[in-house]
């Protein structure tokens, strides 16, 4: 039998509140197990939890006593101290005329009374309920009640704190990203080679994989900066890190070395054919002209590819292979591509 589904005004702001709790881990805490558990011996109760109302299910943020499962919120009681935002206390479920014929009532765990008070992270938007749930009729007196209102004042306390440490990891984690990322062509800078780059080696070769690595310069780059002014250069720069994603797929890493260098490193590549290919792939993209405002420039590129771990074992024997090999590419003739072989 379904509970009224009565929806308060401020739903949609409601639920906005919620998915702002409700992370990949989980909104429950060692701190809000803690006061679960807490509550029920205070209590004195087989079954004392904090559940989360969302769009469609009432869902268990923490649980102590008897176990519960997640149920549709049409038929959760805890959606009545929701909706209503107000404590709901019931005596006895069984003479409850909308509640006896619920299915954890007539059915196991037999469920007979039930007491809950609204959890919030912000005022007038509640996200669920401290409820206590037993087996057996039962009376809350006034300081029952009024106990069990300061616990969910609690738990709303470490709801919200939860909430802020999550958006404080999640700044950390952008200032970090920042940190590590070129802000003119949005490739990693040359601080991921160690964070990043590094890790992706030790991956790859843990795994005995072969990873290809690419070093790229742009064959007149500097004519552009010198005849056109920064700003130009700055716009091929762009375009250049536009041209060479183009080329690449998902799995590679893209950083900018500084100036007009670049470099690429792809993991588990299938061998070294398919590393000359990726660089032939980049060279030809880069004989189109650019287009810069009203004028048509030429920044060809030059590569040198190397396959790890035939040509190194590390992030710096590698970047010696493939910088000896762009400049093999650039000393026979540039617009070109070399690939060491060891």
């Amino acid at each position: 039998m379904a509970l009224p589904a009565q929806l308060p005004d401020n739903e949609a702001e409601r639920l906005l509140s919620v998915r702002a709790l409700i992370s990949a881990d989980g909104p429950s805490t060692p701190e809000l197990e803690a006061l679960v558990k807490l509550a029920k011996d205070v209590f004195t109760t087989p079954y004392a939890a904090v559940n989360i109302v969302d769009a469609d299910w009432h869902r268990v943020a923490c649980q102590v006593g008897i176990r519960t499962s997640e149920c549709p919120r049409d038929i959760s009681i805890c959606s009545r101290v929701v909706f209503d935002n107000e404590v709901v206390v019931v005596p006895d479920l069984a003479r409850h005329p909308e509640l006896r014929d619920l299915p954890y009532v007539l059915g196991e765990p037999g469920f007979r009374s039930y007491a809950g008070a609204p959890v919030a992270l912000e005022p007038g938007l509640p996200v669920g309920a401290f409820c206590l749930l037993d087996t057996e009729p039962r009376e809350f007196s006034d300081r029952e009640i009024a106990n069990l209102m300061h616990f969910a004042e609690v738990a709303s306390g470490l709801l919200r704190l939860q909430k802020a440490n999550h958006v404080m990891g999640f700044a950390e984690e952008k200032l970090r990203l920042a940190a590590i990322t070129d802000p003119m062509t949005g490739f990693y800078n040359r601080a991921a080679l160690v964070s990043i780059v590094d890790g992706m080696l030790a991956d790859a070769f843990s795994a005995q994989q072969t990873v290809g690595v690419l070093y790229m310069d742009m064959d007149g780059f500097k004519t552009i900066n010198d005849t056109l002014g920064h700003p130009a250069g700055d716009e091929v720069l762009k375009q250049a890190a536009q041209r060479i994603t183009e080329c690449l797929g998902v799995q590679e890493i893209a950083v900018r070395m500084g100036g007009d260098e670049f470099a690429v490193f792809v993991p588990n590549l299938a061998n070294a054919d398919a590393l000359a290919g990726l660089s032939e792939r980049l060279v030809k993209r880069f004989r189109s002209p650019f287009a810069v405002g009203r004028h048509i420039v030429n920044a060809r590129l030059s590569v040198g590819a190397a396959l790890a771990p035939h040509a190194g074992s590390d992030r710096l024997s590698l970047l010696q292979a493939v910088d000896e090999a762009l400049y093999e590419a650039k000393a026979s003739g540039r617009d070109r591509f070399v690939l060491r072989s060891s």
